[in-house]
């Protein structure tokens, strides 16, 4: 009579355990997509017309803004014909640059919030370049493309996801383009293992990492009105994520072939950023959202994940992480740079005298600066150096900022489109979902709305 009874409960006991993985699913927070409008289709591989000389106005020169100006003033094929920041000084400090390369003075535009309606307005502009504050980006965007103009928008160019939808559905709408100037995608290692991922070196990217580890605490006191220190108080999670994300989502052509599908977020106690109030301006804060680090994992939909983390307060060292695994290599950028291979994907010539190499350590440094060398991006061969001396984080500004202009005067596509801006910006508000909820998943939204997989890879204009 036991027996018989144990074996009775033994399907009950199995039907128990299984149903918490089959009902997993059902526990992720959904989240709303945004219908398209009738009429309206989606923005992939978007093209405008050849635009020979661009005329650019800038809107923001604080922080950002002033180093834009003087890197465009190195790129042929760019008139600089407006500047506009809330500050006189700041736009007369840019403007004197102008003059002292012989070059006539941009009109200038300042004295309120609100002054940069103007600038939107003005007949005579093919591109505005938004340096503004975080809450003022969207904003921007969405009204100069509405009077017409392309736009570029410092990262994050959305804090929530009403501004995301908006900048999507405007860009649909007016076909013009819209690119978050996500720099960081142009770095020379990044795009190097990017061509190396493209060339099948690594194999399938499986697994990518990605951060903004960066101690702000010299920095606070220069973000006009504490707009940034405000915004981490207010807000909680990733609220920084694009410089990690970006290039890891470039080597995994996300929307190109695959997607985000949902993120989890976990994060530690606020302890650094209200000590640093506590001790620089006398103030206790008790109400601090933010934590110090905030680690977020995503997984896709062919079943890869992403790894993202954000700290702007611990002593670390400054780390972006962006480290790519693949089924045949490896991928590191820091602390060390570093590339570990399979031996039979390296070529005999390269490995010949290195006849121990394997995937549980990096290549020598001689193999891989050979590979860095063989693999080096096709965009930065010719302007590699000039970038260097130009400048702006090592080059990648300069190399960003002349991609941007070079396929506005072609009439290409761009590099990076508006479902970038918004899957890159997206673990703003998501990761706060998560957080509120116990680190509950959170569905990524698809923002191509069906069109994800439609394209076939990455593909940089030419």
């Amino acid at each position: 009579m036991k027996r018989l009874l144990f074996l009775l409960l033994v399907p009950v006991i199995i039907v128990v355990a299984c149903t918490p993985s089959t009902q997993s699913l059902d526990r992720v927070i959904k989240t709303n997509v945004s219908q398209r409008p009738e009429g309206q289709r989606d923005v992939l591989q978007l093209t405008a017309d050849p635009i020979p000389v661009v005329r650019v106005a800038f809107i923001g020169l604080g922080m950002r803004g002033p180093g834009a100006v003087s890197r465009m003033l190195n790129i042929e094929g760019v008139e600089i014909v407006a500047l506009c920041d809330v500050l006189e000084k700041n736009v007369k400090k840019v403007n004197s640059q102008l003059e002292k390369r012989g070059l006539p003075k941009a009109q200038e535009f300042f004295g309120d919030t609100a002054v940069w309606r103007k600038v939107t307005a003005l007949p005579n502009v093919d591109l505005i370049y938004v340096a503004t504050d975080w809450i003022h980006h969207a904003m921007i965007g969405v009204q100069a493309m509405k009077d017409g103009k392309h736009v570029a928008i410092e990262v994050p160019a959305a804090m929530n996801m009403d501004e995301i939808w908006a900048l999507v559905n405007t860009s649909e709408q007016t076909r013009k383009h819209c690119m978050q100037l996500e720099n960081c995608v142009y770095d020379f290692f990044e795009l190097t293992a990017l061509n190396m991922v493209q060339h099948g070196l690594l194999g399938e990217v499986i697994h990518g990492e990605g951060a903004y580890i960066h101690g702000l605490q010299p920095f606070w006191d220069s973000y006009w009105n504490d707009w940034r220190m405000k915004f981490n108080q207010e807000h909680r999670g990733d609220v920084y994520p694009t410089h990690g994300l970006g290039p890891v989502c470039q080597a995994m052509n996300i929307h190109r072939g695959d997607r985000l599908n949902y993120l989890v977020s976990v994060d530690t106690k606020a302890v650094g950023n209200p000590a640093f109030i506590k001790e620089k301006r006398g103030v206790e804060v008790k109400d601090f959202r933010n934590g110090d680090h905030t680690t977020t994992l995503i997984r896709t939909e062919n079943g890869k994940t992403i790894m993202i983390q954000h700290d702007v307060t611990s002593p670390r060292p400054y780390n972006r992480l962006y480290q790519l695994t693949g089924t045949k290599g490896f991928a590191n950028k820091y602390p060390i740079e570093g590339l570990a291979l399979n031996v039979k994907e390296i070529d005999e010539e390269i490995a010949k005298d290195h006849e121990n190499l394997n995937a549980h350590s990096f290549v020598p440094e001689n193999v891989r600066d050979t590979l860095m060398q063989k693999y080096k991006h096709p965009i930065t061969r010719d302007i590699e150096e000039k970038a260097k001396k130009v400048g702006g984080h090592g080059g990648m500004d300069f190399i960003m900022d002349y991609r941007l202009i070079y396929c506005l005067q072609k009439g290409l596509p761009l590099d990076m489109d508006v479902y970038d801006l918004a899957e890159w910006c997206c673990l703003i508000p998501l990761t706060e979902i998560s957080l509120d909820n116990n680190s509950a998943p959170v569905e990524i939204p698809d923002f191509t709305r069906g069109g994800w997989n439609k394209l076939n890879g990455l593909k940089f204009a030419q």
